[in-house]
């Protein structure tokens, strides 16, 4: 085979490299546009699936939030004996009971959000254990202590609540 020769198979094959490498390479871009399109339809479905359960969480968590609040914690919790601190142990033991309830929705949550929460629920349980440090003896002087704590100052579980909110309306956008 002589230089012109190779010459001539080189000019023969190479309109076919070049039109194989461009074959390639749309084929290539083709296939990864695929690949982003069905992963996009996947989360897409996924999160169709997915947002009501989450939303059912922060619905659960809002509910907790409210019940802990304690304007409603006292009010909805009657004392049953005489003792100041049996009433104090009542009132920490519904909020644990209630937060005990709720922990399997912490992973539909945001971990910020999660430790907000959790901060209301020890912040409410701080209130009502510095409350009970007073010099009452009964336990209705306790539930009118509780009360007098927190009408000076924002409830810890409202704070919560609007966080949980904000990070509701934030699954919209």
């Amino acid at each position: 085979m002589s230089g012109d020769d190779i010459l001539q198979l080189f000019a023969y094959l190479m309109p076919a490299v070049v039109t194989g490498a461009v074959a390639f390479y749309f084929f290539r871009l083709h296939t990864r546009n695929e690949d982003d399109r069905r992963r996009f339809l996947l989360h897409k479905d996924a999160q169709a699936e997915t947002l009501p359960v989450r939303l059912q969480a922060y619905e659960r968590m809002a509910l907790f939030l409210e019940r802990i609040a304690i304007n409603s914690l006292v009010v909805r919790v009657a004392p049953k004996g005489k003792s100041k601190r049996d009433y104090e142990n009542l009132l920490i033991n519904q909020v644990e009971t209630e937060f005990e309830h709720n922990l399997s929705q912490q992973i539909y949550m945001s971990e910020e959000c999660w430790n907000i929460i959790k901060a209301a629920k020890n912040a409410t349980i701080q209130i009502i254990r510095s409350a009970g440090m007073s010099q009452t003896d009964s336990p209705d002087k306790l539930r009118e202590d509780i009360l007098n704590q927190t009408m000076e100052k924002q409830s810890p579980s409202n704070t919560a609540l609007a966080f949980v909110k904000k990070e509701v309306s934030e699954l919209w956008d």
